[in-house]
């Protein structure tokens, strides 16, 4: 085994014998098997498309598919067995349909037409499928480095499209792209240069991505605004909802009115209180229990109610609560309750349900305690001139993103000291679950504007794009030239698609921890470091002082 896709690995530098994440030799191979299958998939599938032959469901299928084998999504050999079989099928047919459209009869690639032998092992198989990646870089790390680079980034791009699609948002062109750089995996020829180029135009891919689905959420749930979130549990009946899907979210919430029972958020949920849309419609919408996905262990143990996993990120459940736990659309678990969708995306909850009335949930109302979410672009643009006017005469001086991934990494103690230390005329923006580290401090105001906001989940990354993109347009000047600092934390692979994002607007002076990402090269890097001073966080008091000079 050798993985190091995510910030977890060990000891920096890669998983050999277990990942980090709970992951098994077995399924990592396997995993990579299915990218390979998918590569083949992208090739016929570009050719099809040339051919105005519909390939929407299998644009769907390769962002579920691919989104499977992010970190911490799916744990089941047997759900990536089917993906590859599906991954072949769907091959087959669309060079059946290429046949009966043109009388030239296309030549494929090896990787078109490769067979698994499911008779032998699906994982042997993926390790040799991994060998072929690395032989074809040749001697040359650096372009591995930028083939892995562009992997993962598409990875989060498929993350995010999925999601999107899933809204009613959706643009061939990201799919073209997607199935283009899947294809671009296997071309001799390319240059250090051209996979930089190709790396950075994941980034752009990203952004319209995020776009799609931020027209997703703002379209269907109305713009986020300011909304306290009780932290504490009231008591009755209760189902938590974990994950980043809101469209899930609100399918729980449809087919619980007038049940009796509770429903709350879990980990990158939390901002889903901000859609009015879902506030005012469903009143059993109550509150957020527990924190970022590494405590889930203790969160989903002492939680007294059944919890629906959206998506990423699950860890592997402990048999103390394993039973109360379902999974839904590419999450799995070998052994876990998983819930099928229907033709429109929109599992049954009822077991669920059931499961939730016969449970205790809680038997008594908690302590008050609130935080407040909402504060996203639509918010925040509405007060730019006032944070102008805040700006100019130096009652604010200076913005903090401080955001991204959270992990169980003792080094990420780092984010909740730097909050700590932010002087009190600064304000600081946050985003996903690196907020947890922080997200309950009370900061407090300058003037009217909170000195913590809360901008929402990852997948809200785009909102905090057009608010920075707004300030700079409101003071007239470059991102770069904006009194703003981006503090980002990362752990899996939508992050590397919005590190690219940001590398691709061309936004300078990132500070990246709590540590690089291992499968970037020193050469790779050291580029990055030259062209945008991207840089690795160092103690909370230097870069803060850095940051402030």
């Amino acid at each position: 085994m050798f993985c190091e896709q995510c910030e977890q690995t060990a000891s920096g530098q890669g998983c050999h014998q277990w990942g980090a994440c709970g992951k098994s030799p077995d399924l990592n191979a396997i995993q990579d098997l299915l990218i390979y299958c998918l590569r083949g998939l992208a090739e016929v599938r570009l050719q099809a498309k040339e051919l105005n032959i519909p390939t929407r469901e299998i644009d769907v299928f390769i962002c579920e598919s691919v989104f499977a084998t992010m970190t911490n999504v799916n744990f089941n050999k047997k759900s990536f067995a089917k993906y590859i079989k599906q991954a072949i099928a769907h091959r087959e047919n669309l060079k059946t349909k290429i046949q009966q459209t043109t009388s030239t009869s296309p030549t494929w690639s090896a990787l078109a037409n490769y067979e698994p032998d499911y008779t032998e092992s699906l994982s042997l198989q993926g390790q040799n499928a991994s060998l072929k990646l690395i032989a074809q870089s040749g001697s040359n790390i650096d372009i591995f480095s930028l083939k892995l680079t562009v992997i993962y980034g598409i990875k989060g791009v498929a993350s995010y499209t999925f999601h999107a699609q899933e809204l009613g948002e959706e643009d061939e062109k990201v799919y073209d792209f997607i199935a283009e750089a899947l294809v671009a995996l296997d071309h001799p020829n390319l240059t250090f240069d051209d996979w930089v180029n190709l790396a950075l135009q994941v980034g752009e891919v990203n952004l319209e991505a995020m776009e799609l689905l931020d027209a997703g959420h703002t379209n269907t749930y109305g713009h986020p605004i300011p909304t306290p979130v009780p932290l504490n549990p009231r008591k009755g009946k209760a189902i938590l909802v974990s994950g980043h899907d809101i469209k899930q979210l609100t399918a729980v919430l449809k087919q619980t009115v007038n049940t009796g029972i509770t429903i709350y958020t879990h980990g990158e949920l939390l901002p889903a209180h901000g859609y009015p849309v879902l506030k005012q419609k469903y009143p059993h919408f109550y509150g957020h229990y527990g924190t970022a996905w590494q405590n889930q262990t203790k969160d989903f143990a002492r939680f007294p109610g059944p919890i629906v996993v959206t998506t990423n990120c699950l860890m592997p459940p402990h048999e103390n609560y394993e039973d109360k736990l379902f999974s839904i659309g590419p999450v799995g678990y070998p052994g876990m309750n998983h819930l099928e969708a229907t033709a429109k995306i929109t599992p049954d909850f009822a077991p669920v349900i059931q499961k939730a009335l016969l449970m205790p949930g809680f038997t008594e109302d908690g302590a008050a305690k609130q935080v407040m979410v909402g504060f996203a672009r639509n918010t925040v643009l509405n007060v730019a001139d006032s944070v102008v006017d805040a700006v100019k005469p130096g009652k604010i001086r200076h913005f903090f993103l401080v955001g991204g991934c959270d992990g169980a990494k003792p080094g990420r103690s780092y984010y909740t000291e730097f909050v700590e230390k932010v002087p009190e005329d600064c304000v600081v923006l946050t985003l996903a679950c690196g907020k947890f580290r922080f997200f309950d401090k009370q900061m407090g105001y300058i003037g009217e504007i909170p000195r913590l906001m809360d901008v929402g989940q990852c997948n809200d990354a785009y909102s905090a794009i057009q608010i920075a993109l707004g300030l700079a347009k409101a003071f007239d000047v470059g991102v770069n030239e904006l009194p703003l600092s981006m503090i980002l934390s990362w752990y899996e692979q939508k992050a590397v698609a919005v590190l690219l994002t940001l590398l691709y607007l061309g936004i300078k002076d990132i500070r990246l921890g709590p540590t690089m990402p291992a499968f970037i090269s020193p050469h790779v890097f050291e580029l990055l470091q030259q062209r945008y001073n991207l840089q690795a966080i160092a103690t909370p008091a230097d870069d803060l002082a850095a940051c402030l000079t």
